[in-house]
């Protein structure tokens, strides 16, 4: 049963996506840009670094969609001062345009999810994700440092 949980998990995320793809083809964002969209607008002057361990994304896939919103004129990269490889992000007025349509979506996506719950079940359901995030968090810090997980280790590698 347990592994169950992963798999509902996995389905809603890809649901949301799904819907997310489809309704921001009219203003070219697409898979999961919104999500870096949001966070920049959220926090102007993330690094791509912060921004990368932020939403739980590698950096070379980060790099890639920042590049690409780039070219579509949603975030502005300036050169950090102190450090001439990284890059500080910015939203652009067209950024900061379509942010509430973003927001506004992810309420009533979030409302939808949450239809038929008391706010005590919703608590329980955000403390209890929580929870699951912060203990796969430690395994996903090992695999990005390309350690390997316990389960991994003293095993053959699978080809």
């Amino acid at each position: 049963m347990d592994h169950l949980t992963m798999r509902e998990i996995g389905m809603i995320a890809r649901c949301v996506q799904t819907i997310s793809d489809i309704e921001f083809r009219e203003i070219q964002l697409e898979k999961g840009q919104y999500i870096l969209v949001v966070r920049i607008c959220e926090n102007p002057g993330i690094s791509q670094e912060e921004l990368s361990n932020m939403i739980k994304v590698d950096r070379t896939t980060v790099a890639k969609a920042i590049k690409k919103l780039v070219q579509k004129n949603y975030i502005e990269k300036i050169s950090n001062e102190n450090d001439r490889r990284a890059w500080k992000l910015y939203p652009t007025k067209k950024a900061l345009e379509v942010y509430a349509f973003l927001e506004e979506e992810e309420k009533y996506t979030t409302k939808v999810a949450l239809k038929g719950f008391d706010d005590q079940e919703k608590t329980i359901i955000f403390d209890l994700l929580k929870r699951m995030r912060l203990n796969i968090e430690e395994d996903w810090k090992l695999v990005k440092n390309g350690e390997q997980r316990s389960y991994l280790k003293n095993k053959k590698k699978v080809r």
